[in-house]
């Protein structure tokens, strides 16, 4: 279903700030090699509200595959259980969705989630997350690209309430740029003639409400 329909209400309510309309999503059946592309016959939508309306996720720019100098100081803090946007190889839980679990129409209650999610549909993702943190899940870490703060998804989800005590969304700006692996590329190896990744990252940790 639309993720408007999952968990107790839609994010906009759970956080206070109003959203976009958001298109049916699934992260299943994704292909592509040449970057974003257009819809095909049967193909899917993104929910980024950044995107053209007919752009579909892409291998080439969604497997990004989390370096572990980033990964593992944070599953020593928070312990996670899940992850919720994986392949087989490059899962960082033993529980984990893949495409064709596709974590954008399962529940996460009773995990701590870690996603790192396909940049080409960040909004549906960050709405997600939120709905689930409001029906149940402990806490959600997700790591997104820290130059995209001037798109919707940022300005209406995260920013009214980043870092307010109370609010249940804390960022977290991580030095430098890493450089993710691909599924021919280790993490961390150095590309072309630069010595780290195209951009910057930042969490974005989200937990139920508290009252100020």
């Amino acid at each position: 279903g639309r993720l408007s329909d999952v968990g107790s209400g839609r994010p906009d309510q759970c956080i206070g700030v109003s959203l976009p309309s958001v298109r049916q999503v699934t992260v299943a059946g994704f292909r592509g090699r040449n970057g974003l592309r257009r819809r095909g016959a049967g193909g899917l939508f993104t929910a980024d509200a950044s995107a053209p309306a007919d752009v579909v996720a892409d291998d080439a720019t969604d497997d990004r595959r989390t370096p572990p100098t980033i990964f593992d100081p944070l599953m020593a803090e928070f312990g996670f259980t899940l992850d919720a946007a994986a392949n087989a190889d490059n899962a960082k839980c033993a529980a984990h969705f893949d495409r064709a679990k596709d974590g954008l129409a399962q529940s996460w209650a009773g995990h701590v989630v870690w996603c790192n999610p396909p940049f080409s549909n960040i909004l549906a993702w960050v709405e997600k997350a939120l709905l689930e943190v409001a029906s149940g899940c402990p806490r959600v870490v997700m790591l997104l690209p820290a130059n995209r703060c001037e798109q919707p998804w940022w300005q209406r989800l995260i920013e009214p309430v980043r870092d307010i005590e109370g609010s249940g969304v804390r960022t977290r700006f991580l030095k430098g740029r890493p450089r993710f692996g691909t599924a021919t590329i280790p993490c961390g190896q150095r590309r072309g003639n630069s010595g780290s990744g195209p951009y910057g990252v930042v969490l974005v940790i989200i937990e139920p409400k508290r009252a100020a």
